[in-house]
């Protein structure tokens, strides 16, 4: 695989039609946007446990072992402090590699290829190495896998400087999101939901590429500004509805990527609502919610006429129970009640 190609810069200026989009599941989303860029890349490759599977793990590389074969496509041993390193070793060697956990759970054993690693080697190197490496997989609660195996590391992680965070709510995101971060030249990493690989929406067939740092306004209204990423977006727009039917209408802002983060989209809405409830599955001490609101302090205090609320998994290891699980996690529900306290109609 040569190491002199010159990466092609994403064109972000083209936004497809969404008129007679396929509907095409998050996971087939993930699938499309590797073989579109691996065909164009040979420096591109795929490993992790059980990919070149037949089905591959959790069917996102479903066949892709027929078309690029087994020395682009590689199952590893169950070793992800080995094959993490390995990955790191390729990037600084010019190929641009993909790394899937199967959870980021199991991802705390390679802690420090990636995040000592990794992210500062270009630092480290004086601008001599860098390290164009897209770590991805499941984050979060996936459905009764227990307290070890249900981590969201986005706050743990993003609080490491060089390394760019994406977290899709869609597949067309997915897509879009990935596509990016294959071709940036800085680590990415890049969460998933099990709980969301089969979820169907429109993704054009025509190549297109989503900007890091830019959010997507997902609803609009003027009474509260509701700020999240990944799966809890879907939990914002369905308490947006139930509040609508109160007279209480929200600006919902889907994040996608945390690191960068696009405050400046936050700030333009808080100008409007003058309020914010910050949604997030992390746990609460230290997590994604609490910078969002710090910042928001910081820069657009002027703005706000009520304290900002955030909702969090709650400070618990993540319960196995169904029903504890599903209360321990941000709902419609907690999210609504936390707009109308910064409403001040709770």
């Amino acid at each position: 695989m040569p190491a002199t190609i010159e990466t092609p810069k994403p064109d972000f200026t083209h936004t497809p039609s969404r008129d007679g989009d396929r509907v095409i599941q998050f996971r087939e989303a993930l699938r499309e946007a590797l073989s579109e860029e691996m065909r164009k890349d040979p420096r591109i490759f795929l490993m992790g446990e059980e990919v070149a599977q037949y089905n591959g793990a959790y069917k996102v590389s479903q066949g892709m072992l027929d078309e690029f074969g087994p020395e682009r496509i590689i199952d590893t041993p169950i070793s992800e402090n080995g094959f993490a390193g390995l990955g790191i070793g390729a990037a600084m060697y010019g190929l641009r590699p993909v790394i899937e956990f199967m959870s980021w759970s199991f991802s705390l054993v390679a802690a420090d290829q990636i995040l000592n690693n990794a992210p500062k080697m270009l630092y480290m190197s004086g601008g001599q190495w860098g390290c164009p490496i897209v770590f991805r997989g499941n984050d979060g609660a996936g459905g009764q896998l227990g307290s070890t195996h249900s981590w969201c590391i986005e706050a743990l992680y993003s609080n490491v400087p060089g390394l760019k965070m994406a977290i899709p709510s869609c597949p067309y995101d997915a897509k879009g999101l990935l596509k990016t971060s294959l071709l940036d030249d800085d680590p990415v990493f890049f969460l998933e939901s099990e709980r969301m690989l089969g979820d169907k929406a429109h993704v054009p067939e025509e190549e297109y590429y989503i900007p890091f740092g830019k959010a997507a306004l997902r609803r609009e209204g003027s009474d509260c500004t509701v700020v999240s990423f990944g799966r809890p977006v879907h939990f914002c727009l369905d308490a947006a509805e139930e509040l609508a039917k109160e007279g209480m209408n929200c600006d919902v802002l889907d994040m996608r990527t945390v690191r960068p983060l696009d405050l400046d989209a936050i700030i333009e809405s808080i100008r409007k609502t003058n309020r914010i409830v910050v949604v997030d599955q992390s746990w609460p001490f230290a997590s994604v919610a609490s910078e969002v609101i710090t910042q928001v302090c910081e820069h657009g205090f002027d703005w706000l006429d009520a304290p900002p609320v955030r909702v969090n998994s709650d400070d618990v290891p993540t319960p196995y129970a169904k029903e504890l699980e599903a209360a321990y996690l941000p709902n419609a529900h907690k999210i609504a009640q936390a707009v109308r306290t910064a409403c001040g109609r709770a």
